[in-house]
């Protein structure tokens, strides 16, 4: 699906399917420096359970064109604009990482459409490491490396390649999104408050092996939601869509028709 938002196109992947106005619709959010792509397994499966499901590219990412923005408050505002264009009036957040950020300040400011919350290895407070931020401001793919190093448990493989090297794939990726989305993370400070303005139905799927946001880190953030509910993926990082999208996705439509 393509469209536009302040005359620049935006694109979101919609398994082939619009939006169907009698349906309920899921809005997938990706992470820094990522795209739709990183939700391909989980996509099609819920809109093969009756939804309307829509993984979008922010600005500068995957197929939307213009430049990235800059701070979680400009991303949660241009969403609000993304889901007037397309007249969403109820719908279900899942963000993954940085994508818990623009979750929770969305929900902050704008509450009336927000139906359902669902963080994937996320916490409202992400702080990163000023030496990877350097590495991604200079373009550099040790920058990638690194985060792929936390990123995942272990030193799983992948058949095909690292998948996350696939989309962040030259120096011009790193430095103009990458790590813009990087400092975003790092300077947003709202998240404390935002959380506790959440009164809707809030699911939190972590990984055990986790090392960006730790288990004990995302346990913290769960209790300060009031009425949450958790589950912890076993022998997994914080790449969760890739590392076990078929359990990740099954709980979450199994939290969905509670």
């Amino acid at each position: 699906m393509i469209f536009e938002v302040d005359n620049k196109k935006v694109f979101a992947s919609d398994a082939g399917q619009g939006i169907d106005k009698n349906k309920e619709t899921i809005v997938l959010l990706h992470g820094s420096g990522l795209s739709h792509i990183v939700w391909s397994l989980t996509e099609q499966y819920l809109s093969s359970q009756n939804y309307n499901v829509l993984a979008i590219d922010l600005p500068g990412h995957g197929n939307s064109k213009g430049e990235c923005l800059k701070s979680i408050e400009e991303i949660s505002d241009w969403l609000e604009k993304v889901f007037n264009k397309l007249e969403v009036i109820e719908l279900t957040i899942v963000g993954h990482s940085q994508g818990c950020l623009e979750a929770l300040e969305y929900y902050f400011k704008y509450p009336k459409k927000i139906k359902n919350l669902i963080f994937i290895g996320g916490s409202y407070r992400i702080p990163v490491n000023q030496d990877l931020i350097d590495l991604a401001e200079a373009g550099d793919n040790q920058a990638v490396n690194i985060m792929m190093k936390w990123g995942y448990e272990g030193s799983k493989k992948f058949i095909g390649g690292n998948p996350v090297e696939k989309i962040i794939n030259s120096p011009r990726d790193i430095r103009k999104i990458l790590a813009i989305d990087l400092i975003a993370c790092n300077e947003y400070k709202n998240g404390s408050e935002a959380l506790k303005s959440i009164n809707c139905p809030t699911y939190l799927i972590f990984g055990e092996l986790d090392k960006m946001v730790n288990l004990e880190k995302g346990k913290k953030f769960a209790e300060l939601i009031t009425n949450s509910k958790t589950h912890v993926i076993k022998n997994c990082g914080h790449m969760i869509m890739f590392e076990n999208a078929f359990e990740m996705r099954e709980k979450i439509s199994k939290f969905l028709k509670r």
